[in-house]
C-alpha cells in the first residue's frame, strides 16, 4: 500500500481490481491445510493408516514452512515493515480496530498471494503487540529471520522421513533433536525477552494471551513433542513411535 494511503488495500492490488481474490488469512489457512493434508494423505495412501503424533507434527511442519516464508519476507522487506508499522499504528488510532484482523480480512488478488510485500504486513501488524519486529536491532527480529532461512530444509527432510520412512530412524532422530531443540530454545528466549523488556505493559491482557502466548506456545509445545519423538527414534532405532 502506498505509505500515504489510509485504506487497508494492499499496494499491489491497486493496479486493477481482480475478481480472483480471497482474504489473506484464508489463503494462509488453505496453504497450511494443503501441506498438512499432503503428509497425512500420503501416509494413508502408502500404508492405509493414521497416526495422531504424525498428524500433529505434519500440521506443525506445514505451519512452520509458511512461517519460514513470512520470516524471509521479514528480512527482504525490513525497511518497508518499519514504515508499515507506523501506518498500522496510526490506522488503529483512527478506527480502534485490531490491525492484525484488518490485514487478515483484506482481500488480495490470487496472483499476488506470494508477494513478499503483501506478507510484510504480517510483521507490521504484529509489531503493534511487540515493536521489536519493527526494530532490526532486537532479538525477536533477528532470531525469526534466522529461523526463516535455517529451518525449511530440515523441516522438509523430517516431514518426508516421518511420512515415508525414507531414512534410518537414527538419522531422523539426530536431525529432529537439532531442529526441535533450537525451536524450543529460540521461542522460550523470545518469550523471556518479551517480559524482561516489559512489553506486556504496552498491550491489553487479551492481546497478551491471544497474540503473544497463544500464538507462540505451539513453537514450544510441538517442538517438545518433536524432541520426544526424536529421542525415541534414536533409542528405538525404528519409527514405532510414529506408528510404523
Amino acid at each position: 500500500m502506498p505509505e500515504n494511503r489510509t485504506d487497508p488495500a494492499h499496494p499491489e492490488s491497486g493496479a486493477r481490481p481482480s475478481r480472483l481474490s480471497m482474504p489473506a488469512g484464508l489463503f494462509a489457512v488453505l496453504v497450511v491445510a494443503v501441506l498438512a493434508s499432503a503428509g497425512v494423505g500420503a501416509r494413508y495412501w502408502a500404508r492405509g493408516d493414521f497416526d495422531v503424533i504424525h498428524a500433529v507434527l505434519s500440521l506443525f511442519f506445514s505451519i512452520n514452512l509458511l512461517i519460514c516464508y513470512w520470516e524471509a519476507c521479514l528480512f527482504l522487506k525490513r525497511d518497508y515493515i518499519e514504515t508499515r508499522a507506523e501506518y498500522w499504528r496510526g490506522r488503529r488510532g483512527e478506527t480502534g480496530e485490531t490491525p492484525a484482523a484488518q490485514f487478515l480480512l483484506t482481500r488480495v488478488p490470487l496472483k499476488k498471494t506470494l508477494s513478499p510485500t503483501l506478507w510484510a504486513d504480517v510483521w507490521a501488524t504484529y509489531a503493534q503487540f511487540d515493536d521489536s519486529y519493527a526494530d532490526r536491532r532486537t532479538y525477536g527480529f533477528n532470531v525469526d529471520i534466522a529461523n526463516g532461512f535455517a529451518t525449511p530444509l530440515p523441516t522438509l527432510i523430517l516431514y518426508a522421513a516421518y511420512t515415508f520412512d525414507i531414512m534410518p530412524a537414527l538419522v531422523s532422530g539426530i536431525i529432529g533433536v537439532m531442529l526441535f531443540w533450537q525451536l524450543t530454545y529460540m521461542t522460550s528466549v523470545y518469550l523471556v525477552s518479551f517480559f524482561v523488556a516489559n512489553r506486556q505493559t504496552r498491550i491489553s491482557r487479551g492481546e497478551l494471551y491471544v497474540y503473544i502466548l497463544a500464538m507462540n506456545s505451539p513453537w514450544v509445545l510441538c517442538p517438545l513433542l518433536g524432541l520426544y519423538v526424536s529421542i525415541r527414534l534414536i533409542l528405538d532405532g525404528d519409527y514405532s513411535v510414529l506408528g510404523y
